[in-house]
C-alpha cells in the first residue's frame, strides 16, 4: 500500500520540502492532490530525511496542511508513437492542441540516455537548409550540434520557420527529415506564429512540437527541452528517422534553471548561475548524434539569446565548450536589412570539412568556402582602412575587394525568407561573387578548379 503524506515542511516558490521521508528517489514523480485538483512534482533532492519536490502546475493556493502527496515510485515519462508527427504538446508532454491524448505508445522517461562514445559513429552527410550562408560557409551535418547565438531582435524567428520549412537531408535514402521543435518561455504569439508557419507551409505533419510559453510554470521550463529529446531518440533510434531537433530559447532554459537553483539556496556561480550549468547543458547537447546500430540520427539546432549581445555570456561561452561550431547573427547586418544577418567571420561548422566535396556537395565546394572566407577576412580589413583615409583613395585593387564585399553581403548572403535555394544555386553565386576579383587574387584555388569553375 503506498503512503500519502499529509503535511509539507516549507513552501517557496515552485518548490515543496518534506520532511521524514524513506526510501524517496532522486527523479522520482510525486502526485499532489490539493481538494480535487491534481498536480505533479518531481523530486530534485534529497538530504537525509529531507525531500525537495518541484511542482510542475506551481504550487499557487497549496498550503502546508491543505495538500496530500504520494509517491510514484516513477520517473517522468512521455507516452511515443509515431502520431506524436502533427501535434503540439505543453512541456510535460500533455496534448495542447485539442486532439485528445495518446492511446497507443510507449512510455520513455525523459531524463537523459547518455550515448556511450564508443557507440558513435562520426556525423557524415549535410542538411541542406536552403540558406547559402549556412549551406556553403558552416554547413550543418547530420548528427551535429550547431547552435544559434542571435541576439534580441534579431530576426531568429524567422530563420527558424526558414529551416523548418526548407530542411532536407542530402543522400541516396530520399526520406524527409522529422523537426523536433521545443519552444521554451516563449510568448503566445511567438507559440501560434511557429505553428501557423508550420501549417501554411505543409511541415506540420513531419513536426513534433513541444510548447513552453512565458507564463507557463518556471519547473515546466526544464522538463520541455527534455520532452523534445525523449521524443527524438525515439523517433530516431526505435524508428530509424533522421530528425532535427529546434530548441528556441536555451537562454529561458538557463534562467530557470538560475531561479530553481536560488529558490534552493544553491551556491550560485558567474552570473548567478548554479555550478553545473555546463554539465547540466552538456545533458541536452550530448543526447544528439549518430549510431553505429542505428540508421537514425539526431541533429541539434539551439538557439540562444545573448543578453546585451555579449558572446562571453556565460550561456553562449559553455555552450561553445560543448557544440561543434556556431552560428552567429549580427545585429549590423541586421539594422542594414541583410537577411539572414549571419556573421560569417564569427562563425564555424567544425564538422563539416570531412563531410562536404566529392560525394557529398560538390567537388569545388571545400576550396571554395576557403577562398569566399579569405577574400572576406581581407574586406574588413579594408573597410578600417576606408574609415580613416575615405574610400575615393583607395587602390584600385582595395576598390575591387570593396565591391566583392559589397556583392558578398547583398546578393550572396541576402535572401528571402521564402527562397531556398540548391546547393548549386549557392555554389555558383560563390563563383559569380569572386568572378570580381582578379584570378591572381584567388590564392586558395587551384588553376585546373578555376578553369573548370571560375565565371569570368
Amino acid at each position: 500500500m503506498r503512503k500519502e503524506y499529509l503535511h509539507i515542511e516549507k513552501i517557496e516558490g515552485p518548490l515543496i520540502f518534506l520532511k521524514g521521508i524513506k526510501e524517496a528517489k532522486y527523479g522520482e514523480v510525486v502526485e499532489i492532490t490539493i481538494d480535487q485538483e491534481h498536480r505533479l512534482g518531481k523530486i530534485i533532492k534529497i538530504d537525509q530525511d529531507m525531500v525537495i519536490a518541484q511542482v510542475f502546475e506551481g504550487t499557487s493556493g497549496m498550503s502546508m496542511r491543505n495538500a496530500k502527496i504520494r509517491f510514484t515510485g516513477e520517473p517522468m515519462q512521455i507516452k511515443l508513437s509515431e502520431e506524436i508527427l502533427g501535434r503540439m504538446f505543453n512541456g510535460i508532454g500533455d496534448p495542447i492542441d485539442g486532439g485528445g491524448p495518446l492511446y497507443s505508445g510507449v512510455d520513455f522517461p525523459i531524463q537523459s540516455r547518455p550515448i556511450n562514445p564508443v557507440a558513435r559513429s562520426y556525423p557524415r552527410n549535410c542538411i541542406i537548409t536552403g540558406i547559402t550562408a549556412i549551406d556553403l560557409l558552416s554547413t550543418l551535418i547530420r548528427g551535429q550540434k550547431l547552435p544559434i547565438f542571435s541576439g534580441n531582435g534579431l530576426p531568429h524567428k524567422e530563420l527558424i520557420a526558414q529551416i523548418v520549412r526548407q530542411a532536407q537531408i542530402t543522400s541516396e535514402d530520399e526520406e524527409e527529415l522529422v523537426i523536433c521543435f521545443a519552444a521554451i518561455g516563449v510568448t503566445k504569439d511567438e507559440g501560434a506564429y511557429f505553428r501557423e508557419e508550420f501549417e501554411v507551409s505543409g511541415t506540420m505533419n513531419h513536426v513534433v512540437m513541444f510548447v513552453n510559453y512565458a507564463d507557463d510554470p518556471v519547473t515546466e521550463r526544464l522538463s520541455a527541452p527534455k520532452c523534445a529529446l525523449t521524443a527524438a531518440e525515439y523517433l530516431a533510434f526505435e524508428k530509424n528517422r533522421h530528425v532535427l531537433v529546434i530548441m528556441t530559447d536555451m537562454t529561458n532554459y538557463c534562467e530557470a534553471l538560475r531561479e530553481i537553483a536560488a529558490v534552493n539556496e544553491e551556491v550560485p556561480s558567474r552570473k548567478g548561475y548554479p555550478g553545473y550549468l555546463y554539465s547540466d547543458l552538456a545533458s541536452i547537447y550530448e543526447r544528439a548524434g549518430t549510431l553505429t546500430s542505428r540508421k537514425g540520427s539526431i541533429t541539434l539546432l539551439p538557439i540562444l539569446t545573448m543578453p546585451n549581445d555579449d558572446i562571453t555570456h556565460p550561456i553562449p561561452d559553455l555552450t561553445g565548450y560543448i557544440t561543434e561550431g556556431q552560428i552567429v547573427l549580427s545585429r549590423e547586418l541586421g539594422n542594414r536589412g541583410i537577411n539572414p544577418p549571419i556573421d560569417v567571420l564569427s562563425s564555424l561548422s567544425r564538422l563539416m570539412k570531412d563531410s562536404i566535396g566529392e560525394g557529398f556537395t560538390r567537388v569545388d565546394h571545400p576550396d571554395l568556402m576557403n577562398q569566399l572566407f579569405s577574400s572576406f577576412s581581407k574586406v574588413q580589413d579594408i573597410r578600417s582602412l576606408a574609415q580613416i583615409i575615405g574610400e575615393a583613395d583607395l587602390s584600385e585593387m582595395d576598390q575591387k575587394y570593396m565591391a566583392y564585399g559589397r556583392f558578398f553581403e547583398e546578393q550572396f548572403m541576402n535572401q528571402k525568407s521564402y527562397e531556398a535555394r540548391t546547393i548549386e544555386e549557392s555554389l555558383e553565386l560563390g563563383w559569380k561573387a569572386l568572378s570580381i576579383l582578379p584570378e591572381e587574387l584567388l590564392d586558395r584555388l587551384d588553376p585546373e578548379t578555376i578553369e573548370k569553375y571560375h565565371r569570368r
